[in-house]
């Protein structure tokens, strides 16, 4: 018993991330498909997709048009070379998403330790305690599921340049450059490889000045990541470079906003990152920072030192999330957004402002300098200082809800359920998409591939169920068809200003909206509309083929119209009663 006090005082770091560790694998292994993941922009988007590719066997193919929107070019829906997509070649969906959800962890987790050993060198295995820990933070954090190994990825970049800047020998530089063209596997152009590449321009001028010689590794480096992410992102290039098709992009509305409303969206940033990185670094982590940066500062005025500041690494990385905050901020801001456009052309519609996803990265980056400065000073209290600051933050960001925490929510519903004997409003997995109940809807329809659209639900719910679809959710597709959509919705826009302002300014969510501005799609496990009427100019959907809706509502207008309802579906253990009504009777 003694022995195993004394390990868990000595490797408390290992004890505690262990334990984390082993809390998230059990509430997976326990819930599998019945873990409550989160919906929006996840399962109702690309899940779907890669289901639907892998039910057409489309993975690797070329000149094909998959069953959404009416028919789209495949190349529209990412590469098959990706590591996380490549997870939905071999795996089952559901396995396939805690897969990555584990090697986004993982890769963080070894990238964070990897990178602090190669800064730190022969002083890392003082600092092992607290580098440990805040590597398991940053792998935890709850991003953007799809582009979570992206995310997490980013020290191994950094850790692969810093190796090649400091490497001589000739064999090992062509290792390391292996591994920056492989790098775009686990990265993904569009969120973080424009950045990087923008900031490893910043960097080659810097070490060009800073070392007066040209620096041969940072060039040939851009070279070569640049080219591995064509090679690999070879559909996303081709879209972007080659086709001419005008996409939804082109018309997006970015936004119109001041200059002093961009500086508040900057501030609101920099506070509460966006829901595709939410950290939750403002309830512990920021406060921390801040105050570690103020104390340093005024002990280098106290010791008339002001020259310091703008060398410590702390103060310039804070400038760094600051830019980066004050590029998302005047993202919104036209007159901004217009002359980097007119810059670079191929840059419209293109969403400059993801520099803030850097910041994940960054604010446990200044927490590690902070602490590790804490374990260099003298004083064993301050050690344990450091230590309890770690864990706190890796609770944090465990423990704490945010929008992509399934860990979180999967706890707190299954929680809820006991406590109340009732589950929430919200749907799990399983329940999202009802695998059982549609296959049995498609079975007794004896359903052949006509077009459909969903009403009530999302779009992504028929796709994941081999339904085809003249609607779903894409964030490029031609312009020409949200202009056809647009005619298909434009009665029920009428009475609904926001559906509509929403449609025309983004157009990604292609749907059958309310006449009356309530929201159609609503993952809710009890669908209840103050109006049940399907408004919509049925020849203009009648004119993309569209045979059938599947809807979660009992449309009180359908003979009016003249659509015919032809069965209601229940059961299978799903909470949707779906509707099936016959477009052209």
């Amino acid at each position: 018993m003694k022995g195993i006090i004394g390990s868990i005082k000595e490797k408390w770091y290992i004890w505690l991330v262990g334990a984390l560790f082993m809390l998230q694998l059990s509430v997976i292994l326990i819930f599998r498909d019945g873990g409550y993941i989160q919906i929006h922009d996840n399962l109702d988007l690309f899940m779907a997709h890669y289901e639907m590719i892998k039910r057409n066997h489309a993975f690797f193919s070329h000149g094909v048009t998959m069953p959404m929107l009416h028919g789209i070019n495949r190349d529209l829906l990412g590469s098959e070379f990706l590591l996380y997509n490549f997870l939905y070649i071999i795996l089952p969906n559901w396995v396939a998403y805690y897969a990555g959800y584990i090697i986004k962890i993982a890769v963080g987790f070894l990238g964070f330790i990897l990178l602090a050993k190669e800064i730190y060198g022969q002083k890392y295995n003082d600092i092992r305690p607290i580098t440990i820990v805040l590597a398991a933070a940053y792998g935890m954090i709850p991003v953007f599921p799809t582009y979570g190994i992206a995310f997490t990825s980013v020290p191994i970049i950094v850790w692969l340049l810093v190796r090649l800047y400091k490497e001589e020998a000739f064999k090992k530089r062509l290792i390391l450059y292996l591994g920056v063209f492989c790098y775009p596997l686990l990265s993904y152009f569009s969120y973080h490889g424009f950045f990087i590449l923008c900031y490893m321009v910043c960097a080659f001028i810097i070490l060009w000045i800073k070392d007066r010689k040209f620096p041969k590794t940072m060039f040939a480096s851009l070279c070569i990541l640049s080219a591995g992410y064509m090679l690999w992102e070879y559909r996303l290039f081709n879209a972007m470079l080659f086709d001419d098709t005008v996409t939804i992009r082109t018309t997006m509305d970015h936004g119109h906003v001041s200059v002093s409303q961009a500086l508040k969206a900057a501030c609101e940033e920099f506070f509460r990152t966006s829901f595709h990185s939410q950290d939750n670094h403002v309830y512990f982590t920021f406060w921390i920072v801040v105050a570690g940066i103020i104390i340093t500062n005024v002990i280098y005025i106290k010791k008339k030192q002001p020259g310091r500041i703008l060398k410590d690494p702390l103060n310039l990385i804070f400038l760094w999330m600051i830019f980066n905050c004050l590029i998302f901020g005047f993202y919104q801001n036209e007159g901004f957004r217009t002359l980097v456009e007119r810059l670079v052309p191929k840059l419209t519609g293109f969403e400059f402002a993801r520099t803030a996803y850097f910041n994940t990265l960054l604010w446990l980056v200044e927490l590690h300098i902070l602490l590790g400065r804490l374990y260099e000073s003298k004083g064993q209290n301050r050690k344990i200082l450091a230590n309890i600051t770690a864990a706190v933050a890796v609770c944090v960001v465990m423990f704490v809800p945010a929008v992509y925490n399934d860990f979180f929510y999967t706890c707190y519903n299954y929680a809820y359920r006991i406590l109340k004997s009732a589950p929430t409003s919200t749907v799990n997995y399983r329940e999202f998409y009802s695998k059982d109940l549609f296959e049995y809807i498609v079975d007794d329809m004896d359903y052949d591939s006509q077009w459909s659209a969903a009403y009530g639900l999302h779009p992504a719910i028929l796709q994941y169920n081999g339904i085809a679809t003249v609607d779903g959710y894409l964030g490029m597709y031609p312009q020409t068809y949200k202009e056809k959509w647009q005619k298909v919705i434009e009665p029920a826009m009428a009475g609904s200003p926001s559906l509509k302002a929403y449609f025309d300014g983004w157009g990604a969510r292609v749907s059958l909206y309310s006449g009356s501005d309530e929201n159609t799609y609503a993952p809710l496990r009890v669908m209840e509309l103050n109006d049940n009427r399907l408004v919509v100019d049925l020849d203009e959907l009648k004119s993309l083929d569209c045979k059938y809706i599947f809807s979660r509502i009992e449309f009180s207008n359908a003979d009016e119209i003249g659509i015919k309802l032809l069965k209601t579906y229940s059961g299978h253990n799903s909470p949707y009663t779906i509707y099936v009504y016959d477009v052209e009777p």
